[in-house]
Parts: C-alpha cells; sequence; structure tokens
C-alpha cells in the first residue's frame, strides 16, 4: 500500500498553466504526465491516480495522487510550484475509531429511471447531494459527524464535451472501518474520478 501527493500551485504566468486551467480534459493528461506511458488500457487505475482543484485564496491548487512514484520533471520548466511527499505513512496510521477533517470533491449523482432522464445519469444538489455523501461515507467505513456542502464550478473540457457537476464536502467523520476507508481513499469514490472527482483527503484531529 503505497500513496504519494503531489501538489501544484501552477504559475497563472505560464500559458500552459493557463490552459490547463481552462479544460478539464487537459488537466487529465497533464496530471497523467506525471506517471510512466505503458502502463496498458487503464493507466489511470494502473497508476492509482486521483486528483482534485482547489479554489484558495492564493490561487488554484492541484491535488495529484498516485500509487507509483510520480516525476515531475516531467512538467514543463515554469509550470508551478510543486512538493510532492509519500503519505503512506499516513494511510497506515489510520485506525478504527480515530476522529478526521475530511475533504471530498465529488460528482454527487444517480441514474433517472423515470421520466425525460430516464436512463441517464443526473446531479444532485441541496439536500440529495448530502444525503448521496452521507451514503458514500458509510459505505466506505466513515462515520460524519458533521457535514459542509458547497457547489463547485463545473468540470468542463473544451476538446471533449465534458460536463461534471461538482459539490465539495468537508467536516469531521470517526473513522468506522480504517481498512475501507484506506481503500477508499486510494481508489477514489463517486464518478468523474478521470476529472477532478472523488480524491478522499484526511487529516487526524489532534
Amino acid at each position: 500500500m503505497t500513496a504519494w501527493l503531489t501538489r501544484i500551485a501552477p504559475d497563472l504566468r505560464h500559458p500552459a498553466a493557463r490552459r490547463d486551467l481552462r479544460d478539464i480534459t487537459a488537466v487529465h493528461r497533464r496530471v497523467m504526465s506525471l506517471v510512466p506511458d505503458d502502463l496498458g488500457e487503464q493507466p489511470r487505475q494502473q497508476a492509482g491516480v486521483l486528483f482534485r482543484l482547489d479554489h484558495t485564496t492564493a490561487g488554484p491548487v492541484l491535488l495529484v495522487q498516485t500509487a507509483l512514484p510520480p516525476d515531475p520533471a516531467r512538467l514543463p520548466d515554469g509550470y508551478g510550484t510543486i512538493d510532492t511527499r509519500d503519505v503512506s505513512p499516513l494511510l497506515k496510521a489510520l485506525t478504527t475509531g480515530m476522529a478526521v477533517h475530511y475533504r471530498i470533491a465529488a460528482n454527487a449523482s444517480k441514474r433517472a429511471w423515470k421520466g425525460d432522464n430516464a436512463g441517464k445519469v443526473v446531479a444532485l444538489s441541496g439536500e440529495q447531494a448530502e444525503q448521496w455523501w452521507q451514503r458514500k461515507a458509510d459505505a466506505h467505513g466513515l462515520g460524519l459527524r458533521q457535514l459542509r456542502a458547497q457547489p463547485q464550478p463545473a468540470a468542463r473540457g473544451r476538446a471533449v464535451p465534458v460536463r461534471h457537476a461538482i459539490t465539495l464536502f468537508e467536516g469531521q467523520a470517526v473513522i468506522a472501518d480504517a481498512d475501507q476507508v484506506r481503500a477508499a481513499v486510494l481508489a477514489g469514490i463517486g464518478r468523474g474520478r478521470s476529472f477532478g472527482c472523488g480524491l478522499l483527503s484526511l487529516a487526524p484531529i489532534r
């Protein structure tokens, strides 16, 4: 069980960084450039790649989690400030009963079975989105104690017509099953994992 977390603060003066941030498919390609090219038919899954674009007061921050050691040297020169650390010890230290802060940008959605949208995946919002996250957290061994939900800008592709609704969920929780939680951190939760959804971040409450 290994995982690396790379934090990239893109330099908005860099043309490649600006282009990427306008197109989630470009962000996906840039993130995948951190891992080897010859990973077969499902390279994202093989490399355990998940990412999230956080919007901070200091500017956008791209968090990239990989199961393989990333190679930041494959990013363009001057792309941004980059920091990588091995988070495997943090994962191994998670225990049942531990209180944690959590954050996840997720595509809260469901497949409709009736009406005009029958057979389609539809985005959830408001209370329905919160209920979706409550169910997902429970199913992945995380007992929520506090929940804040905030809609985020949708993930959109330019060259490829992609649109994923995103809700940022954060708060406090207690780990009900440490093995399930570790699996969720490594694999991600929900749809849209290729487009910035599903990366679960945890920090123990001291």
